[in-house]
């Protein structure tokens, strides 16, 4: 099956995605059905792109993932129940993402993170365990950042990275046998509704981003993009990146610290 990549503006997709969807659930024709499917998928197509192009240079070429996430967005746009679900993005995104994972797994190959990143991981594996015994408790990723002397967002990257949190990596001991996994070290405290409503809280502190910020942050949390990627993109260096990521995660912070305004 092929998914045609028609061109779709952003403001449909914000406006017309869960209108499309009720129409979907509403509609007892079968031929209307599928048509409006159609659109949920058109104004949707960004979003598979997205997540085919965080997979990119992993052995399986970048039209093969996309066209893997897009079946993935049909997949989700089939399977969505109106019902039980009340967010496409919250669903469709596990679902795209599940998909080009399993087009990996059936090709023979892993997906992992770049070699960089895996070492760092595990450096803050190491650096986890030791901060752990010294505060009592996990470490926040700044207090990692600072036993480190790395910045605090390559410590972001690295927890946040593809492979970093698998269920075999978070039973694999730190240390000896009986030593802490990394499951043991990580704070569990954060459940998916607690994300749910931050994405919500999160939503227009975003909004009050410039663009160019606004643009670094889908890049880098949205797209999948690396520092060095965003770097070459903008025309700046990967630690003026770094620098740049700092300062917006405190600016959301600072924002979602002092409550709703009005946009």
């Amino acid at each position: 099956m092929t998914v045609s990549a028609h061109a779709s503006s952003p403001s449909r997709h914000d406006l017309d995605t869960a209108d499309l969807l009720r129409l979907v659930a509403a509609t007892d024709d079968e031929l209307e059905r599928r048509r409006l499917l159609d659109e949920v998928v058109v104004a949707n197509l960004g979003i598979a792109r997205s997540i085919a192009m965080r997979y990119r240079n992993r052995g399986i070429a970048l039209d093969d993932l996309d066209q893997v996430a897009r079946l993935g967005l049909v997949k989700a746009a089939r399977g969505f129940d109106t019902d039980r679900q009340n967010d496409f993005l919250a669903y469709a995104v596990p679902t795209i993402r599940g998909e080009v994972r399993k087009h990996f797994r059936d090709h023979g190959w892993t997906v992992r993170p770049p070699r960089r990143v895996q070492e760092l991981q595990s450096k803050i594996v190491s650096a986890a365990s030791e901060l752990t015994q010294s505060l009592g408790r996990s470490p926040r990723p700044s207090e990692l950042a600072r036993f480190l002397e790395i910045p605090t967002a390559d410590v972001e990257e690295a927890l946040a990275a593809d492979g970093c949190f698998t269920p075999s990596s978070l039973d694999r001991p730190v240390g000896g046998d009986d030593s802490a996994s990394l499951g043991d070290l990580l704070p569990s405290d954060i459940d998916e509704h607690t994300a749910v409503d931050a994405r919500v809280i999160l939503a227009p502190a975003v909004r009050r981003l410039t663009e160019r910020d606004q643009r670094i942050l889908h890049l880098r949390f949205f797209s999948g993009w690396t520092q060095q990627e965003i770097a070459r993109e903008i025309g700046v260096t990967q630690m003026h990146v770094s620098r740049l990521l700092t300062r917006i995660l405190a600016e959301l912070r600072t924002s979602v610290s002092a409550g709703p305004t009005a946009d």
